[in-house]
């Protein structure tokens, strides 16, 4: 079984996490409504996607 033969430094560990981290969601306002939502999903508030009214409200 490997087993390490030396502690592993606290900047080596920090070098390998550097890209374990939170992301913000990619939020853009809406086209009808003003109102953020999520890219490429339809729009919570007023049902629109793409300037096109999809899901009556």
């Amino acid at each position: 079984m490997a087993v390490p033969k030396r502690r592993t430094s606290t900047t080596r560990k920090n070098k390998r996490r550097t890209h374990f981290k939170l992301q913000v969601p990619g939020m853009v306002k809406c086209e009808s409504c003003g109102e953020y939502k999520l890219a490429h999903r339809v729009c919570p508030e007023c049902g629109s996607y793409k300037g096109e009214e999809v899901v009556e409200k």
